[in-house]
């Protein structure tokens, strides 16, 4: 009997308890806690959730073939030649951030010399094998990366002298190594730039911020979806 009663009784609680709550009064919430949000692993309330900035790519599209097949030669070179750039930013940064715990002189230019014979040795067999275009665009991107021309940083690495030889050896392969990045007013450059853009957001390459100051939503804008400048009307 005892059983029964509470087979009964049971629900009827719960049907109650289900009604009290429903007839409480919703009091407004204030302003400043409405709505927020437990992240897991995190004791602070917040009111949103910042998301990664995301890039919406409009298709590809190509006057020609012609243009469609250059334009996917110099993606095949730029992912190649993109990580040593990348890597040359980071050895830079690391060597700035060193020298600046030298003081001395004499230190200083030694510990340049052997970060920059370390680099040497870590980029010379891969550089060796790069074709002419392929070091043409990895003197673009170490500007890119480090808002220097690679000239200069050869100057302030070694001497004016040293960097004078080595401009003059690249112009025999008709590289120059004053070369700078400009994506806002040259059109190849833009396109790089599209090719890094879409690879980051492929996972293809690891994002490394750019030292120049441009917006690439805004370069799509002025270029438009096939890579042509728009003219201003």
């Amino acid at each position: 009997m005892l059983q029964m009663i509470k087979k009964i009784l049971l629900p009827v609680f719960f049907m109650m308890g289900f009604l009290m709550i429903a007839q409480v009064k919703e009091e407004p919430l204030d302003s400043v806690t409405e709505k927020m949000i437990i992240i897991e692993g995190d004791s602070i309330f917040h009111s949103s959730i910042a998301l990664n900035e995301v890039f919406v790519f409009s298709p590809l599209k190509f006057p020609s073939y012609k243009d469609k097949l250059k334009y996917y030669i110099l993606r095949r070179k730029t992912l190649k030649v993109y990580p040593y750039a990348k890597l040359a930013a980071e050895r830079l940064v690391g060597l700035n951030d060193s020298l600046t715990k030298i003081k001395k002189n004499r230190k200083r230019k030694k510990y340049t010399k052997e970060v920059q014979k370390y680099i040497e040795g870590e980029f010379s067999d891969e550089l060796k094998k790069l074709t002419r275009t392929e070091g043409q665009i990895l003197v673009k991107l170490i500007y890119r990366q480090t808002g220097t021309t690679a000239f200069d940083l050869v100057k302030e690495l070694r001497s004016g002298w040293r960097a004078f030889w080595y401009n003059t050896t690249a112009k025999f392969f008709k590289i120059s190594i004053k070369e700078e990045f400009h994506p806002e007013s040259i059109h190849e450059d833009y396109l790089i730039e599209d090719i890094l853009q879409r690879a980051f957001a492929a996972s293809r390459l690891e994002r490394q911020e750019s030292a120049l100051d441009f917006d690439y939503a805004s370069l799509s804008n002025k270029w438009g979806a096939t890579g042509e400048k728009k003219e201003n009307k």
